[in-house]
């Protein structure tokens, strides 16, 4: 049992550490010290309701539907290079100083919306959390449960670390320039997403 919680956690990190577009996002609320705590609980409960309906059989049913991967894939493509744009935009025209501190807060309800979109509109979650911990869990019977709490507990010391740990590099982003490059990188990993999905 033990050997299977350290390999839902180990499995559930490696698959989540990579930076992406919803890590990416968690980063910079935590520079900006906005809505931490609802964001990264947002992600990681989102994460384990894909977990465990993973480790319940639902990759079966993906596995046995194929028209739903192209639907997910299509759909993320479309808001991840509009969210890239809006990046890359933000990237080049943005003026002033971009010290946290001194931006006017966002309200909590459209930082929840990009939060929800982020996660549940990236094709690759669904590929990663139903599929592939879905289907490795099935080598751990009788101790899938155990399986897929590890996963669990991963998302949830992930995001929350990511979040909370974003405010160790705040005297870094007290410059405009570093946040422009940050706008800067995240435009890109966007469209590198948007382009892999297309090609795969």
């Amino acid at each position: 049992m033990i050997e299977a919680i350290f390999a839902g956690y180990g499995l559930s990190l490696g698959l989540i550490l990579a930076i992406g577009a919803q890590n990416a996002f968690v980063l910079r609320q935590g520079l900006r010290g906005e809505h931490v705590f609802v964001v990264v609980l947002t992600c990681a409960v989102s994460d384990a309701i894909l977990i465990l309906a993973g480790v319940g059989g639902f990759g079966a049913l993906v596995t046995a539907a194929p028209w739903i991967e192209p639907v997910f894939r299509y759909g993320g493509v479309a808001f991840l290079l509009v969210y890239g744009l809006r990046s890359f935009r933000s990237a080049l025209t943005a003026t002033g100083s971009l010290t946290p501190a001194d931006e006017a807060p966002r309200k909590l309800w459209p930082v929840l919306a990009t939060c929800l979109a982020l996660t549940w509109l990236n094709p690759h979650v669904y590929l990663d959390t139903l599929v592939l911990i879905g289907s490795v869990s099935t080598q751990f019977t009788p101790y899938v449960p155990a399986f897929g709490a590890g996963a669990v507990l991963a998302s949830f010391s992930f995001f929350f670390a990511l979040g909370y740990g974003a405010r160790l590099l705040r005297p870094l982003f007290a410059r405009p320039s570093a946040w422009r490059i940050l706008d800067g990188i995240v435009g890109i990993v966007m469209w590198v997403i948007a382009l892999g999905l297309l090609l795969g």
